[in-house]
């Protein structure tokens, strides 16, 4: 199938496809006329990508777990054992993120939660920084 048709399986767009494949996730056969050529596989591959992806992995990672992925049907699962490692230090770098956004909502929950002086006066206020 062209990447026309791979777009309108998958709903991923066709610049993000072509990233996929700079990116070494895909490797979509060639034509003599240069025009990329996909197969059925290509469409759970894409769709694995997809599921790594909204997992929180960046390409660089999903590009090494990737081969040891397999679809169960209902989700991904590691193959290879020695891969576990990996995904649990991928789950400790987002925890840590989270733990950060949450120290970082609660300064602004601090913000917003400051008692607001009048509305002529916050009016005036921001006259005078005018």
């Amino acid at each position: 199938m062209r990447i026309g048709e791979l777009v309108r399986r998958t709903g991923v767009r066709e610049r993000l496809l072509r990233y996929y494949e700079e990116q070494g996730l895909l490797h979509p056969a060639r034509r003599p006329s240069g025009y990329r050529e996909y197969s059925e596989a290509d469409v759970a591959r894409v769709r694995n990508i997809r599921t790594l992806l909204s997992a929180g992995l960046g390409t660089a990672t999903i590009a090494g777990v990737l081969p040891c992925m397999v679809d169960l049907g209902n989700g991904l699962a590691p193959a290879c054992v020695d891969l576990l490692p990996e995904l649990y230090r991928e789950r400790d770098r987002i925890t840590a993120a989270i733990d950060e956004m949450t120290a970082t909502r609660k300064v602004l929950d601090g913000i917003i939660a400051a008692t607001v002086p009048h509305a002529d006066e916050v009016a005036g206020a921001l006259a005078r920084e005018r």
